[in-house]
């Protein structure tokens, strides 16, 4: 792909303006990556991809970077409802084969169950990091692995579902963040969105 499709979602720190329409970004462009941020390579399932910008709006990351072409979503089109919120607008969907090159400044973790990674255990997150994560039946190509710094695996069992493992790690980091002192000790959907203890219909979109 020559560029990166970004859905409207929300203008960014970056400046970019956003309208009604996807926007196109010239591999010459100046990088746009914000730290922390989610990268998925070819991505196989909307519903997954529709599960990770949740999390992401969840946990604050501002950008979701996703590779390859096995997710199509035509202009004017969203991922499936029910996996949208109004905390979606929080978060910019990119579209863009070269993820890596689009941060400046940042420790590209690799997700992945390879001989000699980092259990989750033990890791300890950078502060910038892009975290990435390969497809549902595949691996991350070498071409992206050489790019990154860590190489982190979790410890479980069994091989996980994508957006589960995203939420894993996400997780992780929110609570190592709080034990560290860094994070709000009381983050609600109640207290963060002012609902007031109520759930409205006019919460999700």
């Amino acid at each position: 792909m020559l560029g990166a499709i970004l859905t409207d979602l929300t203008a960014m720190a970056t400046g970019l303006a956003v309208s009604g329409k996807p926007l196109l970004i010239s591999q010459k462009a100046a990088p746009i990556g914000i730290t922390p941020s989610i990268v998925c390579i070819n991505p196989n399932y909307a519903a997954n991809l529709g599960k990770i910008q949740r999390l992401a709006s969840c946990y604050g990351i501002p950008q979701v970077f996703y590779t390859g072409d096995r997710i199509r979503i035509k202009e004017g089109a969203r991922l499936p409802r029910e996996e949208r919120m109004k905390g979606f607008k929080d978060v910019q969907l990119i579209q863009y084969d070269r993820p890596l090159d689009q941060f400046k400044d940042a420790t590209p973790v690799a997700i992945e169950v390879r001989e000699n990674a980092e259990s989750l255990f033990e890791f300890e997150h950078p502060d910038n990091p892009v975290y990435v994560f390969g497809p549902e039946d595949g691996f991350i190509p070498q071409a992206i692995l050489q790019h990154c710094h860590r190489f982190v695996v979790v410890p479980v069992r069994h091989c996980m579902n994508l957006a589960t493992c995203v939420s894993t790690i996400l997780w992780d980091r929110e609570l190592k963040l709080h034990l560290a002192g860094k994070v709000m000790k009381k983050i609600t959907p109640i207290s963060w969105e002012n609902r007031g203890g109520q759930f409205a219909e006019a919460d999700f979109e």
